[in-house]
């Protein structure tokens, strides 16, 4: 697909959603209800950027000056470009939904679901006691698997595996990065039904796995961990166990990879406001879900 026709679906597929569901997200109290740079506008140009990948807004929108100009003639000045990214930063959840709805279900396994974590890092460790943006709700945390402490949010994703491609995103939610995985997984328990969940370690919790086996008749597989205290090895078994259970939850992990080789997801140190994160996630969630919609 060239870039015109790319930019030209992005474009169709953005007003679609916008003027059907998702204007209710963006609401205008105001005589300037109907900007002449649309909504629409700025969504796609946002989203077309971090398609061709481009990481910064500063780079989003010297690109469109440079070469998208005659598409969008109405594009104001840079700061007016990002404060309308912010306000319209609830309408990328739902941009999200609506899209994860629309992807591939050719060889989805809905029994067998997958579950991850990874770290979107406002603030490296240096930073991290000092970082105050989006306080009301980022705060510090620290991530086992990449043995870092961070100031953030974690984005949590519960997903049906597909074999040999990437998972299809079921859940998809955010929370402060000092919050335990687990948390985020009892949120969404009650909605599981008749399968299998594989997830690492972090979930591991004896009452949560007994719940969801007796009264859902829902089993939750975790990789076997040493009891505290314990000196003695794994028994060959137990290994071999723990191997099955990585090998299968393995495509979530691909999942989070690629969506930050995509979108560059996981460093959000520009982002200046809860507004600017919340945008800077699901925009860049919506980017990469696009992708596997179109095929771009």
């Amino acid at each position: 697909m060239d870039w015109q026709l790319q930019l030209i679906t992005l474009y169709e597929y953005v007003y679609h959603c916008y003027h059907n569901e998702l204007w209710v997200y963006s609401q205008r109290m105001s005589n300037n209800s109907k900007p002449i740079f649309t909504d629409v506008e700025a969504i796609t140009i946002y989203l077309f950027g971090l398609i061709n990948k481009h990481r910064e807004l500063s780079d989003i929108y010297r690109y469109t000056c440079n070469h998208l100009l005659d598409w969008f003639p109405n594009l104001p000045a840079y700061g007016v470009f990002v404060r309308r990214l912010n306000f319209l930063c609830d309408v990328f959840p739902a941009l999200v939904e609506k899209t994860v709805s629309n992807l591939p279900q050719q060889g989805v396994l809905k029994d067998i679901k997958l579950i991850d974590s990874m770290p979107i890092i406002l603030a490296g460790a240096k930073r991290s006691a000092q970082a105050k943006v989006a306080a009301e709700f980022a705060n510090k945390g620290y991530c086992a698997s990449k043995s870092i402490y961070y100031y953030g949010v974690k984005l949590h994703i519960l997903a049906s595996r597909r074999p040999g491609k990437l998972p299809n995103a079921d859940y998809i939610g955010l929370t402060p990065a000092s919050e335990n995985d687990l948390k985020a997984l009892e949120i969404i328990l009650p909605q599981l039904h008749h399968g299998e969940l594989y997830a690492d370690k972090a979930y591991i919790k004896q009452l949560l796995m007994e719940a969801a086996k007796q009264i859902q008749n829902f089993h939750i597989h975790t990789p076997i961990k040493k009891k505290k205290g314990q000196q003695t090895e794994l028994d060959y078994l137990q290994k071999l166990f723990s191997t099955a259970v990585s090998s299968v939850r393995q495509p979530i992990e691909s999942l989070f990879n690629w969506l930050d080789q995509k979108t560059g997801i996981q460093t959000a140190s520009k982002v200046r406001s809860y507004q600017g994160l919340i945008t800077h996630v699901f925009g860049r969630l919506t980017a990469a879900m696009l992708c596997l919609v179109f095929n771009l």
